[in-house]
């Protein structure tokens, strides 16, 4: 399933314009998300007292899951409505457009605005009468504090902001400057994912598409198998590299430079500074929040390279990673809110690259949807299995001997599929 919307024609670069330069800060909208939320909802609430229509204060606690209403419908939506990318850089612009300190700017806004929603939704979480910082009237909730559910909505809202933050992180974390890789692990401190900082490029980048990679979706394995497999075998990874890396340089592995501890302890602080100054009331939520943003992180990992597997020679090394190892997609809206993370296979060939350079390739496997849309199937087994099986069996060319099978499952997925 090669991508058959590339543009491959001649492109001039004398007059090429980077059409993406300013959409890229459309990525700033999930920090900010919170905020756009809580103007909805005071203008639906006074909307709701002067007009005197009550349905608009039942309907307006909608939007404290702006979050998930942005992954799971509005981003689906606009990759079907604006279609394919489909458009590189011309080589000749490369070195220009990499240098361009423009775009790495962009990224590091994500920052700011990220901390400054989750201490803005700490304070939502505890506002209520009689509360260190006063009640939610002047937005016009009714009884001065949240429901429950809206403050569950809201936690998912802010670990969505934190899913799509990791994506920041790692685009952060593959550069050379010291400057940007201690951002990526600020980054990460929402959702207790600093380790990943290690696991990804030492780890993943080394071992991706093949058994031994936890982070490598393997063909029949479900999303919810993959999941724990990957989250425990990715901290298990990254220990074991730090640790390793630590004793190489004569130094005890309980250090303050283990790189794994010290991105652990920005998020103790994080979390404790939050905690004395809302409360312990926000814990609860913090943990929802955390886990539903790194479970989003996984979610991608899982469709990135489902059912891939490099070839090993007669020693048993892999062979290089290529275009066919990664899921690649060019959904040009989905681009724009993860920083072309769905080119992923010039990613992994070119790590370092920075995202406004990265291209699609005609032979890398492509998945059907965007990344927005292929999150949703991957919650369903069997959805997943019939759009994606078959593609996997039409890329090694009906060989599925060549896939990367669960194991366990090998006879049964054979056996199905007529190899046995």
């Amino acid at each position: 399933m090669a991508n058959s919307t590339l543009d491959d024609s001649p492109v001039d670069a004398t007059t090429w314009r980077d059409k993406k330069r300013h959409l890229w800060l459309l990525g700033l909208i999930p920090p900010t998300a919170v905020f756009l939320a809580t103007g909805f909802i005071a203008l639906m609430n006074w909307l709701r007292d002067v007009l005197d229509w009550g349905w608009l204060g039942t309907v307006s606690p909608v939007w404290w899951w702006i979050g998930p209403i942005l992954i799971y419908v509005l981003l689906p939506i606009l990759d079907v409505f604006f279609g394919p990318d489909g458009q590189n850089p011309p080589e000749e612009l490369m070195e220009r457009l990499e240098a361009d300190k423009y775009y790495r700017y962009c990224t590091y806004a994500y920052i700011p605005f990220q901390i400054a929603s989750l201490i803005f939704a700490a304070y939502l979480w505890t506002a209520g009468p009689g509360g260190r910082f006063g009640d939610l009237s002047w937005l016009g909730v009714e009884g001065g504090s949240l429901g429950v559910v809206s403050k569950i909505g809201l936690a998912f809202s802010i670990g969505a902001m934190g899913g799509i933050g990791i994506n920041t992180a790692h685009e952060l974390g593959h550069k050379k400057v010291s400057m940007e890789r201690w951002l990526s692990k600020i980054t990460l401190a929402q959702t207790f994912y600093g380790h990943f900082f290690i696991e990804h490029n030492r780890g993943h980048h080394v071992r991706v598409a093949t058994p031994e990679d936890p982070a490598s979706s393997r063909f029949g394995e479900t999303f919810w198998t993959f999941l724990p497999r990957s989250v425990f075998g990715s901290l298990r990874s990254a220990w074991t590299l730090e640790a390793n890396r630590m004793r190489k340089i004569g130094r005890p592995v309980l250090h303050p430079s283990n790189d794994v501890l010290n991105a652990w302890a920005m998020s103790i602080a994080l979390w404790g500074v939050l905690a004395a100054v809302f409360g312990w009331q926000i814990l609860p939520f913090m943990v929802i929040q955390a886990i539903y943003g790194f479970s989003l992180l996984e979610t991608v990992n899982y469709l990135e390279h489902y059912g891939l597997r490099r070839k090993q020679n007669e020693r048993g090394r892999y062979e290089r990673c290529t275009p066919s190892h990664s899921w690649n997609s060019d959904h040009i809206c989905t681009n724009i809110f993860l920083y072309h993370l769905q080119r992923h296979s010039d990613h992994h060939a070119n790590p370092t690259r920075r995202y406004q350079t990265l291209r699609s390739f005609d032979e890398a496997p492509n998945l059907p949807s965007g990344y927005a849309s292929m999150i949703t199937v991957a919650y369903f087994p069997p959805l997943w299995r019939k759009v994606m099986d078959k593609r996997v069996l039409a890329h090694y060319d009906g060989d599925l001997t060549r896939a990367n099978l669960q194991p366990g499952k090998e006879s049964k997925l054979l056996a199905k599929y007529g190899q046995a």
